[in-house]
């Protein structure tokens, strides 16, 4: 399995389809009290497809393009990512494709041509452990650090497991519903075969409906839900393995070079101190430190 699905659709996806649940979101991530569902207009893009090819949900409000991303698994690549669905959507709305129009709007005309206001977010619902909020940086993935880019993308990751972002949680019921939903499926597929994963959304859906939970969304898209479920969890299970492959073999290279790329941006993002990298390279701290500047990267000061 490649790192992206052609089937890119998940329950959250499938959730922010519907007007009603993007203005919820829109409202508790914004703190604002748009009361109106048709204020939301949901991005088209070209083949009819809505909510993007590639992304969870787009949408804008008040001249503001909300592209919302979902994620199980840490992805630095976020910036990149969301400067690929930007680019994507802002094509698809300058040649006013979805008008039906041949001519879009004129980019090489005198007058301004305006534009929605961008926001990034990513909502993080994995098993490991991360950061309440972060914010991730275009500029981050240059080769060649920058202190002044030219271009900068700035990508809010918040994470929404039990116990974070309450605020949020509380001012979007259905968002915490559907988190409900992820932490019954992990209950009873903890411990449980690749074969058991059917059955187990099944009893997690049956759960949710008995306890009003996404009654309504779960009944009506109960085998849709069931095969997202799955389709996810292999993604996510294939992403494990070949991270887990990719980690060794980068380790090896590692350690017959001294140290390796990984380590490098590790450190340099303040992820993982000098030592347990040098530790991990195999090498001294002091040659750990000599690699890392041969191959570009600042060496963070000692305190």
């Amino acid at each position: 399995m490649s790192g992206n699905r052609e089937y890119k659709s998940d329950v959250f996806s499938m959730l922010m389809q519907d007007k009603e649940r993007a203005l919820q979101l829109y409202n508790a991530m914004n703190g604002s009290s748009y009361d109106n569902p048709e204020d939301v207009e949901i991005v088209i893009h070209d083949g009819g497809i809505s909510l993007s090819v590639r992304n969870d949900a787009s949408f804008i409000v008040d001249a503001r393009l909300s592209i919302y991303e979902h994620q199980s698994t840490v992805c630095p690549n976020m910036p990149v990512r969301s400067l690929i669905y930007f680019s994507v959507i802002l094509s698809d709305m300058l040649s006013d494709k979805k008008k039906g129009t041949k001519s879009g709007k004129n980019i090489y005309g005198r007058r301004l041509v305006k534009i929605p206001t961008p926001h990034f977010v990513v909502f993080y619902n994995g098993e490991e452990e991360q950061p309440e909020v972060q914010e991730l940086k275009l500029s981050d993935a240059f080769e060649k650090p920058t202190d002044e880019p030219n271009l900068e993308l700035k990508c809010k990751v918040y994470n929404i497991n039990d116990g974070k972002n309450k605020a949020i949680m509380e001012s979007c019921g259905w968002l915490n519903d559907y988190m409900t939903f992820v932490n019954k499926v992990r209950e009873y597929h903890a411990d449980g075969a690749f074969d058991d994963l059917a059955i187990d959304i099944e009893k997690a859906i049956d759960y949710c409906i008995d306890n009003d939970i996404l009654k309504e969304f779960l009944k009506t898209y109960r085998s849709e839900v069931t095969k997202s479920m799955q389709l996810n969890y292999e993604f996510d299970r294939q992403l494990e393995l070949e991270r887990a492959d990719a980690i060794e073999e980068g380790m090896e290279i590692g350690i017959e070079k001294g140290a390796n790329k990984m380590l490098f941006t590790l450190v340099t993002k303040g992820k993982l101190d000098i030592d347990t990298a040098a530790e991990e390279a195999g090498v001294s701290v002091s040659e750990f430190e000599k690699l890392m500047s041969e191959a570009g990267y600042k060496v963070p000061e000692t305190v």
